[in-house]
């Protein structure tokens, strides 16, 4: 979890049985509980996956009450351990995309989380197949019609309390509240039914990482399952109150366990594709005298006004026309940049993206004609087909960086188009990927990609609006 989401949690004495003892069991043990499993969720018919902390330790999230978890350091007097990588861009582990194979095969039925990363939503799981119990960091929902924001950057509060923006619908404008819970919060009714119904149909329940089945109400799902005949499964390094409940217990690590479980069920592992989004607003106002053009160009997030673009470091902008215009690198939010030019004048900024820190690539380029006698045209495409589009030439290649555009909208006076650009920042493959000549790439080679140019131009097929 977030050690920011471990801050802000108000203060309590007691948070359950922290610094638990880890236990494996032997390789042959091991492999004959898979395989039970393996059998379990190929002759289930209604499978309900619960996870917890656990699932995400390998995407280098800490989890709460393991030997080096937030909680247990923190009773023990010891320093916090330290995120691999900022927590919003933390990437699915092959679990988080295995349990994306399942569902699209129609073998998961449910996804109850407790975690509040995420990072299941962000794989690709249908939001109707998901319960996120403890809320989530990136998430902000409306507090007058309900409409549900999934955000790139990390909200900044907890408690479903009221944040600085507000729902996009014209028709409402309700003040956004953050989701995730704290401690003196109920589960909220919208995710919780839907699990209690679920496992009460479940013939299988899974649980993955969940050392915390021993906080009410959530740690009773599972046991919903029994009074239909349901199995529950448990696949956790530490002991769990569960456990005599349950009719398999698996210690050894979740990765493990899943991979050689989808290996079994002879299904194969999608890398993970993260797309981010920013718009590019060119604004162009004629002079009094109607002899120059006095322009600026901003560079913001999708998010709202004032949200920033955690995944953007800086801007290098230079010129087709490099004798008459000077480059400008931009290393603050909110991007911009103003110049004049004459009415007649042609040319081509060139923008260079420079990625933050967890991106998959350094860099990426876009370039945007310039010529104001030219029309505007706004675009509106199929936003999910450009994307599925957009997703699958970057698996063919392999490469972070590229870009496309979903959707464009311009505004005659004053002159502005503002257009919203897609962009692959991360490529994570889950299997060995074969090359030409038999090869296989190193996998971080092959996800730190160059970044490639999206050129306006009238040839350009997969412009879209968003």
């Amino acid at each position: 979890m977030s050690l920011g989401y471990a801050e802000k949690l108000s203060f309590i004495e007691d948070v359950g049985q922290v610094g638990m003892t880890e236990f494996f069991d032997s390789p042959q043990l091991l492999q004959d509980k898979i395989e039970k499993l393996a059998t379990m969720i190929k002759e289930s018919k209604h499978l309900v996956v619960f996870t917890g902390a656990g699932i995400s330790t390998s995407c280098g999230i800490p989890d709460f009450r393991g030997p080096k978890g937030i909680w247990t350091l923190q009773r023990e007097g010891k320093a916090l351990p330290e995120a691999s990588l900022p927590f919003h861009r933390a990437m699915p582990s092959i679990t988080h995309m295995a349990l994306v194979e399942l569902e699209k095969a129609g073998i998961l039925k449910f996804l109850i989380s407790q975690n509040i990363d995420g990072l299941h939503w962000r794989s690709g799981i249908p939001r109707e197949k998901l319960s996120e119990l403890h809320g989530n960091s990136f998430m902000e929902c409306c507090s007058s019609c309900g409409a549900e924001y999934l955000r790139d950057f990390e909200v900044e509060t907890i408690g479903l309390k009221d944040t600085t923006r507000r729902c996009a619908d014209v028709k409402c404008g309700g003040k956004l509240k953050d989701t995730v819970l704290d401690w003196e919060d109920a589960l909220p009714p919208k995710e919780m039914t839907p699990a209690e119904k679920n496992c009460r149909k479940a013939d299988v329940v899974l649980c993955l990482g969940t050392s915390s089945l021993q906080i009410t109400p959530a740690c009773n799902l599972p046991l919903k399952a029994l009074r239909g005949g349901g199995k529950i499964v448990i696949v956790n390094l530490q002991k769990t109150p569960k456990d005599k409940k349950a009719s398999l217990v698996i210690h050894g690590f979740v990765d493990k366990v899943i991979t050689e479980v989808m290996k079994l069920l002879n299904m194969r592992i999608a890398p993970f594709v993260r797309i981010d989004f920013l718009q590019i607003i060119l604004s162009q106002a004629l002079s009094a005298d109607e002899r120059y053009i006095n322009w600026m160009l901003r560079v913001a997030s999708v998010h709202g006004p004032k949200a920033q673009l955690p995944f953007i470091k800086s801007i290098e902008i230079s010129f087709s026309d490099k004798q008459k215009y000077k480059p400008a690198t931009l290393n603050e939010q909110p991007f911009s940049l103003k110049r004049r030019t004459t009415i007649t004048e042609k040319f081509v900024i060139m923008m260079k993206f420079n990625f933050s820190e967890g991106c998959g690539c350094s860099s990426t380029q876009i370039d945007i004609p310039f010529n104001y006698k030219s029309p505007l045209e706004s675009q509106n495409p199929n936003k999910n087909a450009v994307m599925d589009m957009l997703r699958e030439e970057s698996i063919q290649s392999f490469t972070s960086g590229k870009n496309t555009i979903i959707e464009r909208i311009v505004v005659l006076s004053p002159r502005t188009e503002a257009t919203v650009y897609a962009m692959v920042t991360n490529i994570k493959p889950y299997e060995p990927l074969p090359q030409d000549n038999g090869d296989v790439k190193d996998k971080k080679e092959m996800s730190n990609g160059v970044g490639t140019t999206g050129k306006r131009s009238n040839s350009r097929k997969r412009k879209t609006r968003r």
